[in-house]
């Protein structure tokens, strides 16, 4: 009987500027056979994000992806053999499945990242683009910016995953918001599709000039996902007590030997201004109050999350390259495969799920206090 394979693509350099597909190769490699309390996971979805750039050039807060090793992604897979006793063929998983059709598992060892069950009643493909993103937009948002209804929030990389998820949070919130974003077509969607107040298209328009005329009082808060010179020109244009959310800066990821080197700092000092960094680590174990309260503003149709999807296993590489040229809109996937069992859903797990829903929603209609001097 011939084994089965698993396709992989793995980082054969290391990005000295721009990525390209030429840093990556594929291998074939044997599926090895499962051991004692192992699972084997068909990968089903993978995600694509900014930070895996980082991942492949340096250490920061994990270590860099190893060359020669499978390329670093987050995604979703379905459980298809088991000789664990809490896993299950058909039952469906979140985890860093990496570049390849076949991720092997050990539940039990100690990682960073260990696998999460999704629920098999939720969307996959929705509950992947949330996981990881949306978390991000939602407590960097709500936990530093700290919005308040009629404050004029700034989110740059507006249409983009993160991006479009803050701001449309910051709009829920009852401020006034303006989404920078490149092109037409982008900031047409910003401001009819996400319903923000105004969108400023970065290729075309002078950020400067038109902040100048959109924010005549100034920027109360300020999601960042570029950095660089366009942060500077947000700087200058901060309100009294400004909070900056520091939450990418895709403009400096493929120039990591010559940084942008901001300008106008100090007007974070005349304007009593804060600047916050920030990664989704910090908020993983909350990731289920954020993933219940953003599945159910979606269900509400209070927002809306934009999925651009790309298709099979060998364009991979070339959907990375897509977050680096604007290409994007909203959160990028890529379908590897169908799921090839039956997807198991448990109906205790699904009211279970339910009833953690309706007592999140009660605990933030009883004590929104408390809520809004956390968030």
């Amino acid at each position: 009987m011939q084994p089965r394979m698993n396709r992989q693509w793995i980082l054969r350099a290391r990005p000295a500027d721009r990525i390209d597909s030429s840093l990556f190769e594929l291998r074939e490699t044997p599926v090895p056979e499962l051991g004692d309390d192992q699972v084997l996971a068909q990968t089903l979805y993978l995600s694509f994000d900014p930070t895996q750039r980082i991942w492949m050039a340096m250490d920061s807060y994990i270590p860099k992806v190893p060359l020669g090793e499978p390329m670093r992604a987050g995604g979703i897979a379905q459980v298809i053999e088991s000789r664990h006793p809490k896993y299950r063929p058909g039952e469906l998983i979140s985890y860093l499945c990496g570049w390849q059709e076949y991720v092997l598992l050990d539940p039990d060892s100690p990682e960073r990242f260990p696998p999460v069950k999704v629920p098999g009643h939720l969307d996959p493909v929705l509950t992947l683009a949330l996981s990881l993103t949306g978390l991000t937009a939602y407590f960097g948002l709500l936990d530093i910016g700290k919005p308040k209804a009629g404050e004029t929030v700034l989110v740059s990389g507006a249409a983009g995953a993160t991006g479009s998820i803050a701001a449309q949070i910051a709009r829920l919130r009852g401020c006034r918001v303006i989404g920078i974003a490149g092109g037409p077509e982008k900031c047409a969607w910003l401001t009819e599709t996400a319903r923000l107040d105004a969108a400023i298209d970065y290729k075309n328009e002078s950020i400067g000039e038109r902040l100048d005329v959109l924010c005549p009082d100034g920027v109360d808060v300020y999601f960042d996902n570029v950095g660089g010179a366009m942060l500077d020109e947000v700087l200058l244009r901060l309100a009294l007590h400004a909070r900056i959310v520091l939450c990418g800066a895709i403009s400096q990821y493929e120039r990591p030997d010559a940084p942008y080197g901001l300008k106008h700092y100090l007007s974070l000092i005349i304007n009593r201004g804060t600047a916050h960094g920030f990664i989704i680590l910090d908020y993983f174990d909350r990731a289920a109050e954020g993933l219940l309260c953003l599945n159910r503003w979606v269900e509400q149709g209070k927002l809306v999350q934009e999925i651009d999807m790309q298709e099979g296993f060998e364009h991979i590489p070339a959907t990375l390259t897509r977050l680096f040229t604007g290409a994007n809109l909203g959160k990028q996937l890529l379908r590897v495969s169908e799921a090839p069992l039956p997807v198991r859903s448990s109906p205790i797990e699904r009211m279970g799920f339910g009833l953690l829903s309706a007592y999140m929603g009660w605990r933030k209609r009883q004590r929104p206090r408390r809520l809004h001097s956390r968030t």
